[in-house]
C-alpha cells in the first residue's frame, strides 16, 4: 500500500473535530505567511522611500506589520466560521497531520482535493502567494477533470497572476474576488451551500 492510499475521507474526517455536516469536507488552500517589503529590501533602501508618495497597493505591503504567520490566522480565521455556519467540515492540510516525507505537499493537496466536496483556493493580496499559485496548477492538472465542479479560486482584488487568468479557460475553473474577510466567508458559504444542494437533488455524486 502506497502513502497517498492512506489519505481518505475516512482519515480526514477522523483527524478533524465533529461538527453538523462532518462527512462534507471543505479543503482550504493558501499562503500561509504573509508578505512584507522587509523581506526584500534591506533598511537603508526603506528609508529611502516615501510611503505616502506610493500607489495604494504598495503602500498597503510597506504599511504591513503583521506577523508573518497572518495569512494563515485568515485561513484558521475563516475555517472557523465556516465549520461553525453552515457546519461544514473545513480543513487545512496542517490539520491532517500527515509527514512530508512520507507525502510531499503537493501530493498530499491533490488527494484531499479528491476526497472532498468541496476546495478552495483562498489568496490574500499580503500572502506568500508564489508556491501557492504553483500548487493550484499541480491540483487542477491533475483533478480538474473530474471536480473541476468543486473547486473556487477566491482571491483579493488587487491580486492578479497569468495563472488566475487563464484558469478559468484551461480548467474551466470558478474564479472570484473578495475586497473583505466577511465578503470572502459570505462567498466560500455560498459555494458550500450550492455544492450541498446540487448533492441533494443529484446532480453532483454524493461523496459520503
Amino acid at each position: 500500500m502506497s502513502m497517498t492510499d492512506e489519505i481518505s475521507r475516512e482519515v480526514i474526517t477522523d483527524r478533524l473535530g465533529g461538527v453538523t455536516y462532518d462527512r462534507f469536507l471543505f479543503y482550504l488552500m493558501g499562503p500561509y505567511k504573509s508578505f512584507n517589503l522587509n523581506y526584500v529590501l534591506s533598511e537603508e533602501e526603506r528609508d529611502e522611500i516615501d510611503i505616502d508618495d506610493l500607489p495604494g497597493p504598495l503602500r498597503r505591503l510597506f504599511r504591513n506589520k503583521q506577523d508573518i504567520n497572518e495569512a494563515q490566522a485568515l485561513l484558521r480565521r475563516v475555517q472557523g466560521k465556516l465549520r461553525t455556519d453552515p457546519g461544514v467540515n473545513a480543513f487545512l492540510a496542517l490539520d491532517i497531520d500527515i509527514d512530508t516525507d512520507d507525502v510531499d505537499a503537493v501530493t498530499q493537496s491533490i488527494e484531499y482535493t479528491r476526497c472532498s466536496n468541496a476546495t478552495a483556493f483562498v489568496v490574500p493580496f499580503l500572502g506568500h502567494n508564489f508556491g501557492v499559485g504553483e500548487e493550484a496548477g499541480s491540483i487542477l492538472e491533475n483533478t480538474a477533470d473530474t471536480h473541476s465542479d468543486r473547486l473556487i479560486f477566491v482571491h483579493e482584488d488587487d491580486v492578479t497572476s497569468a495563472m488566475i487568468r487563464s484558469a478559468p479557460v484551461r480548467w474551466d475553473l470558478r474564479v472570484e474576488t473578495y475586497e473583505t474577510e466577511d465578503e470572502l466567508v459570505t462567498k466560500l458559504r455560498r459555494f458550500a451551500g450550492a455544492i450541498m444542494h446540487r448533492e441533494r437533488r443529484g446532480a453532483l455524486d454524493r461523496l459520503g
